[in-house]
């Protein structure tokens, strides 16, 4: 008899329970599907963040609702802080609102940093992370 890979998780009814990863591989990936926004951030310039949190989701979606929810989370979220960034660009041609373009370019960057590192800190301990913004596409 196997053990449940959710018994030190909190039960969250959304997730399921059904999975074909070991508890280690579920980790690790969920991690992965976190910390692969930042990755494509970097590879992109900062415009194709949300594309490492999709491939995340669209190759585990089937084998694990744990590392579902964690890329799709990810992917929500990567998603609000891209329009963030193109209403910024769009304030900044107006050059009156420059300023505030800078600012809202601040917080994306900053709140991608830091929510994406802690989704991948609380994904290596088993927990489910919520982000605090999301645009919800992905389920």
């Amino acid at each position: 008899m196997q053990s449940d890979p959710y018994a030190n998780r909190p039960y969250d009814p959304r997730l399921g329970h059904a999975s074909s990863m070991t508890d280690g591989e579920e980790r690790s990936v969920a991690a992965l599907a976190h910390l692969s926004a930042i990755i494509a951030m970097v590879l992109s310039a900062g415009w194709l963040s949300f594309v490492g949190p999709l491939i995340v989701w669209f190759l585990y979606k089937d084998r694990s609702p744990y590392v579902r929810n964690a890329a799709a989370g990810s992917f929500n979220f990567n998603v609000w802080a891209w329009v963030m960034s193109v209403v910024a660009w769009i304030m900044a041609f107006t050059v009156i609102l420059l300023p505030f373009a800078v600012i809202l370019w601040v917080i994306a960057g900053f709140l991608t940093l830091w929510c994406h590192i802690r989704g991948a800190l609380k994904a290596t301990r088993g927990e489910v992370y919520r982000y605090p913004a999301s645009i919800g596409l992905l389920q």
